[in-house]
């Protein structure tokens, strides 16, 4: 193989390297082919909450894994299953929100 071309062909798939030797969070396999939403926002905040080499907090995480899920997937992804990430995104607030409710309601 030439090496411009053995060049290309690693460089473009640096974003399959991240996600399988990702440092951030360990993820539960096919997290996001799942067609519940509130099951891969769970999935994502336990991961998130059990890594403790994340840089960020629990929610930066989980929102950051979906988001570079979604922005690798590009025009790849299916219609269907980038509504569904969406409203992952949207359980995963929901989920950290009540832990801070939570959270003030027992420091109080």
């Amino acid at each position: 193989m030439p090496a411009k071309s053995r060049q290309q062909s690693s460089t473009r798939r640096w974003s399959q390297h991240v996600t399988e030797t990702s440092n951030a969070l360990d993820l539960d396999s096919g997290v996001f082919t799942w067609s519940d939403p509130k099951r891969i926002a769970a999935s994502l905040k336990r991961s998130a909450e059990a890594s403790r080499r994340r840089k960020g907090s629990p929610l930066q995480s989980a929102m950051s894994m979906l988001n570079f899920y979604k922005n690798r997937a590009g025009e790849n992804l299916p219609t269907k299953q980038e509504r569904v990430l969406e409203q992952a995104k949207a359980e995963l607030r929901k989920l950290f929100a009540k832990d801070r409710a939570r959270t003030k309601v027992q420091s109080s």
